[in-house]
C-alpha cells in the first residue's frame, strides 16, 4: 500500500479507507483505566501494563493513517463544496442573464405596445378627420344639386303655368276627345 506524502493535495484516494480503529482502541484504554482495581489504601489502581501499552501502540501506529484520511476527505469535501459553488455562481450568473434578456424584451413590448396605440390613435384621428371632410364634401355637393334643382322645379313650374295659361284659351277649340287622344299618344311615345 502506497502512502501519499501528508503535504499532498493531489486527488488521489487515499489507501484503503477503514473507519477509525483510535478511537475504539483509545476506549478500550479508558475502559481498562476506569476498571482497574484500586489499589488498597491508595488512590492509585492496577493496570495490565502490556494490554495497555499494546492498545495505546496500535493507536499511535493507526493514527497517520487515520488523519490522512481524515485529510483527504476533508479535501474532498472542500473540492465538493468549490465546484458546487462554481456551479451555484455560474447558475445565478445565467439567471441574472436571462433575467435581464426577459426585462429588455418587456421593454421592447412595452415600447412597441405604446408605438402600436400611438399609432391606432393617430389613424382613429385621421379617419375622423376624413370621415368630417367627406360629409362637408358631401353636403355641399347635395346642397348645389339642391340649388339646380329648385331652379329646376321653378322652371317646371313656370312652364306649367305657361301651358296652363295656354290650354284655357284653347280649352273652348280642343274638344275632350282630342285631349284624350293627346294623352295618349304622349303614352304611346313611351312603349316605342
Amino acid at each position: 500500500m502506497t502512502e501519499a506524502p501528508q503535504g499532498d493535495t493531489g486527488a488521489s484516494a487515499p489507501p484503503q479507507y477503514r473507519p477509525p480503529e483510535t478511537e475504539s482502541l483509545l476506549r478500550r484504554s479508558i475502559d481498562i483505566v476506569s476498571d482497574a482495581r484500586p489499589v488498597p489504601l491508595s488512590a492509585s489502581s492496577m493496570i495490565n501494563k502490556e494490554e495497555l501499552l499494546e492498545l495505546l501502540q496500535a493507536a499511535a501506529d493507526g493514527l497517520p493513517d487515520e488523519l490522512r484520511a481524515a485529510r483527504w476527505l476533508l479535501k474532498e469535501r472542500d473540492d465538493f463544496l468549490a465546484r458546487v459553488q462554481r456551479e451555484g455562481d455560474q447558475i445565478v450568473t445565467t439567471s441574472r442573464a436571462r433575467a435581464e434578456q426577459m426585462v429588455q424584451r418587456t421593454e421592447v413590448v412595452k415600447s412597441a405596445n405604446e408605438h402600436a396605440r400611438k399609432v391606432v390613435s393617430e389613424a382613429d384621428s385621421a379617419a375622423q378627420r376624413l370621415r368630417l371632410e367627406t360629409e362637408d364634401w358631401c353636403d355641399q355637393k347635395l346642397g348645389g344639386l339642391e340649388v339646380v334643382l329648385q331652379r329646376t322645379l321653378r322652371t317646371v313650374d313656370s312652364g306649367r303655368s305657361r301651358l296652363q295659361g295656354a290650354r284655357t284659351e284653347t280649352a273652348d277649340v280642343i274638344s275632350e276627345a282630342d285631349e284624350q287622344a293627346a294623352v295618349d299618344e304622349f303614352f304611346d311615345q313611351d312603349d316605342g
